[in-house]
Parts: C-alpha cells; structure tokens; sequence
C-alpha cells in the first residue's frame, strides 16, 4: 500500500501576468473592428471604454495614448464577450446581433444597451452572462 506524503508549502495566490501595452492595443485596434460589426456608433465606445468623445477620435485615428488598468480590464472584457459570443453562436452575424436584440437576462434591455451604462461592471456582467450560457 503506498502511502501519501504531505507537502508543507504554501500555495501563492493565482496572479495572472498583467496586460502589456502592446497587448492593450492591440486589444483597442479588435475592438474597433468589433465596433462596427456591432454597429456601434463612435459615441457609444467611447462610453463603453470610458473615453471622452475626442480621446476616442484620436486614438481611432492611430494616436492610441497610454491605456489605462481601467481601460486594459474594459477591452479585456470586450474581448471575452467577442470569445463566448463566437463560441455560442455557429455563425457569426448572429452573435454580432445578439448585441443589441432584448434579452429576458437583461429585463428586456440589449447587452449593448447594459454595456452602455459606461461602468466596469456593466462590462463584466454582459461577459459573465455568456460565459454562464457557454458553461465556464
């Protein structure tokens, strides 16, 4: 019979390695491709990414500034809803119109309409929903 061994080392915290720079924008340049498959207008990313209206204008116009840990978890999250939504739906333009059709999760609101309430969370719920729906 072979006996079990107990190892005394503590386990550190899962601490994932933090978005570079680079990846942010390239998380920012999907993310505008996204926005017109969405038919997002300028005005709502620049809500959705917590932007003023011309901050967004300049860095769409390829003068992308220094992006933000608020601004990294936004499009991080944007990207985890593109994820599931691709993962949901076998064809794509469904999934790009799922974005803005009522949704009985969301009291009839769309998932755009939620992620227009300019917050994190708002973000991060949209994603959370979809993850669940795609059972992670």
């Amino acid at each position: 019979m072979t006996t079990l061994t107990r190892i005394t080392s503590e386990a550190r915290p899962f601490s994932p390695e933090p978005v570079t720079d680079e990846e942010a924008e390239a998380m920012f340049r999907a993310s505008l491709n996204l926005f017109r498959l969405w038919g997002v207008t300028d005005d709502q990313a620049a809500t959705m990414l917590d932007l003023p209206r011309r901050t967004y204008a300049r860095w769409k116009g390829g003068d992308i500034g220094r992006i933000g840990r608020d601004g990294k978890a936004r499009l991080s999250n944007l990207m985890g809803v593109h994820k599931a939504l691709r993962i949901v739906f076998s064809e794509a333009a469904r999934g790009y119109a799922w974005i803005k059709a009522p949704n009985d999760a969301f009291g009839g609101r769309s998932a755009l309409d939620v992620m227009l309430g300019g917050e994190l969370t708002d973000l991060m719920r949209v994603r959370r929903y979809l993850d669940a729906e795609r059972g992670w």
